[in-house]
């Protein structure tokens, strides 16, 4: 029977080969490993992975399609809802969303539904049926995984789409906030981003809303009918200790930033960033496991720092997994009080304090609390600090009538719409920081409630 057959393993470099490299970690199915993991799936009745997909990919249909040998076939299934699967094969947390529902893992392993999809986009060039160009202009604000889903879908209903991205490289956080060893950039995102060009989608880059031109502008001056605002949550939060302002402390964002977006981690681009030789990284979610896979990279004996225990872990358990396998050490139920600099103004240690986890609160989580005396120094050349990010302001701010919550998010319906009759918006903007699919979950949902807005004009 499919569910006695064990989970296929997808082939990996080696921990201490690739914590010496950027190149991607995993080296996905090839053909006979997909079809052996697709004979597992059951093709149930009432398929909950389907439900628990935010863009509900027809899950059972592709894998159908695989076992048969058909990756075409896959592949044009996929692009009915999903415009980045190369992408969502590899970082989204399938664990907890497709493969958590999969039945097969309530007593034993679910179907590796990440890995096929990853398979499925890697070996085919899906294209999607658009209809008639309408001649209708809408633009969207960002071209991280919201926009990109929104434009998509808008544009194989036929409008005339623009995304406008600030920076001058395509993809939002794909772009700057991934790890090439998880993402490789010309080899997958430009893949998936010239899908979207390919549907008649036009990109104009180094264009910040907001500045270069307002949402009012683009609907007075440039004639869009609707504006989709995705532009992520990039504004870095600190924790306020005293020492955050040595030099060698970084925000995960600009960490990771400076190595995707500007290829600091290559000695051949005049774009560095130093590590050290020891590198402390705050935080328990992806981010941080990011930005300490990425320091370790760089040549820093590298430290997570979380004051919680790995139970309470937010990050993806395959990057706890890795992080752990290449070496990082986890310095859990520990939080820093104060960065120790030198003569020079540089890090030179972390003051931290242990904690222990108190009685649960009403929600049932338990808060963790100092244990007095026990302050001791980890030391550190730099500090990295992955405690989350909030919308930046510039759009809000110079957009009349456009609500936002008390932490600068984007206040909107469930479908997109915002407090600003033709402005949509999704994605981190919207929710706070949160996950790929999520956010084209979002996107989605925006675009079908804009081309519902636009027909009733």
């Amino acid at each position: 029977m499919a569910n006695k057959i064990a989970r296929t393993k997808a082939r990996e470099q080696e921990p201490l080969v690739r914590a010496a490299n950027f190149d991607e970690v995993c080296y996905g199915f090839n053909m006979e490993e997909a079809q052996l993991e697709a004979s597992r799936c059951l093709h149930c009745k009432n398929p909950r992975c389907v439900s628990a997909c935010p863009v509900s990919i027809r899950i059972p249909d592709f894998i159908a399609k695989v076992l048969e040998g058909d990756v075409q076939g896959a592949a044009g299934i996929i692009a009915q809802d999903s415009s980045l699967p190369a992408v969502c094969g590899r970082v989204c947390p399938q664990e907890n969303q497709c493969e958590g529902s999969c039945i097969l893992g309530v007593k034993g392993e679910s179907v590796a539904i990440g890995q096929l999809e990853r398979f499925v986009a890697d070996h085919s060039t899906a294209e999607a049926v658009v209809a008639p160009a309408n001649g209708i202009k809408v633009a969207v604000v960002g071209s991280g995984p919201a926009g990109l889903a929104c434009a998509s879908d808008l544009a194989k209903w036929g409008y005339d789409v623009t995304i406008f991205e600030a920076l001058h490289k395509l993809g939002g956080v794909l772009q700057y906030g991934i790890p090439e060893f998880r993402l490789p950039k010309d080899k997958v995102l430009a893949r998936e981003i010239d899908a979207v060009r390919a549907l008649g989608v036009k990109f104009e880059t180094d264009v910040v809303i907001g500045r270069t031109v307002t949402i009012d502008q683009l609907f007075d001056r440039e004639g869009f009918k609707a504006v989709f605002v995705g532009t992520g949550a990039g504004l870095p939060r600190f924790m306020g200790i005293p020492g955050e302002n040595l030099n060698g402390v970084f925000s995960a964002n600009e960490f990771l930033t400076r190595n995707n977006l500007m290829k600091a981690f290559r000695e051949d681009y005049l774009t560095p960033i130093r590590a050290g030789k020891s590198a402390i990284v705050v935080g328990g979610g992806n981010v941080a496991m990011d930005a300490a896979r990425t320091a370790l990279r760089l040549g820093a004996d590298t430290h997570i720092v979380y004051r919680r225990t790995e139970k309470e872990l937010p990050a993806r358990r395959e990057e706890v997994h890795h992080a752990v396998e290449e070496g990082i050490v986890f310095n859990m139920l520990t939080n820093p009080v104060e960065i120790l600099g030198d003569e020079n103004g540089c890090v030179r240690a972390v003051k931290c304090v242990k904690m222990e986890l108190g009685e649960p609160d009403e929600s049932g989580r338990r808060s963790p609390q100092v244990i007095p005396g026990s302050e001791f120094e980890i030391p550190a050349e730099t500090v990295i600090m992955a405690l989350g990010t909030s919308p930046n302001p510039l759009i809000a701010s110079t957009t009349k009538g456009l609500e936002v919550n008390r932490k600068g998010c984007i206040v909107a319906s469930e479908q997109g719409a915002t407090s600003r009759p033709g402005v949509f918006a999704g994605g981190d903007t919207v929710s706070g920081a949160a996950t790929v699919i999520l956010a084209m979950g979002a996107g989605r949902k925006a675009a079908k409630a804009i081309d519902e807005y636009i027909k009733a004009l």
